[in-house]
């Protein structure tokens, strides 16, 4: 009879842990980047770290259940930039939408940025990306908006690269500052006369791939708990 009492309360307890896991994971991962240690997570959550890693045995699946409903997110941004009308106003929009994010979550940060194993979502996410980037270059090129050799690796590329130092740079100078070197970036993407051809072939999807592995989390390394 006691098991049959206590079982309820011992599921209940580990919802609650969880639930405060996640919580805190989300809150230093905003704050620290993907990198940070797991202990301050259990400590914040008033956990010990056994606990924290009965419900999420690895790195991967913690970020997992943090981020998968913003990552969702993303995608909805860009399911509105697919809908737009006008191929360079949706690019616009999706561009501004992903590093509004980028400039205020270091943990998404990562996630959008560099390539991390083990987490589901973040790989939807990136294919979810690249149709977006590949549909609106394309309809742009068609429309003569955006400058034909123009690849959806140069964009991700760019996305990613001046991504990382969005964060520095609204903390630095303030929340709006990334608009500046975007508007830049969008300046270099349209269609010109004047515009010289690239240089240089365009990256491939694996050339892509093995850069975004080698940017990754450039904070502190991790503890030996984490």
């Amino acid at each position: 009879m006691t098991d049959d009492v206590t079982a309820p309360a011992r599921r209940r307890d580990a919802r609650r842990n969880r639930e405060l896991l996640t919580e805190a994971a989300h809150e230093v991962f905003t704050e620290q980047g993907l990198e940070a240690p797991l202990d301050v997570i259990a400590r914040r959550a008033g956990v010990g770290n056994a606990t924290l890693y009965r419900h999420f045995p690895s790195r991967a699946a913690l970020v997992e259940a943090v981020f998968r409903d913003p990552l969702a997110g993303t995608m909805a941004a860009g399911e509105r930039a697919r809908a737009a009308t006008d191929p360079w106003e949706g690019l616009v929009g999706y561009l501004e939408a992903v590093f509004a994010v980028l400039a205020t979550d270091r943990g998404t940060n990562d996630l959008m940025t560099t390539h991390i194993e083990g987490v589901e979502s973040l790989q939807a996410v990136h294919a979810h990306n690249r149709t977006t980037m590949e549909l609106l270059l394309r309809r742009g090129r068609d429309e003569g908006s955006i400058r034909a050799d123009v690849t959806a690796e140069d964009v991700l590329f760019a996305l990613a690269a001046l991504g990382r130092a969005v964060p520095s740079l609204a903390t630095a100078v303030g929340p709006d500052a990334w608009r500046r070197p975007l508007t830049l970036l969008l300046a270099g993407l349209r269609a010109s006369p004047a515009a010289a051809p690239l240089p240089a072939p365009a990256l491939t999807a694996d050339e892509l791939g093995d850069v975004l592995q080698g940017l990754g989390p450039h904070r502190a390394p991790r503890s030996s708990s984490g």
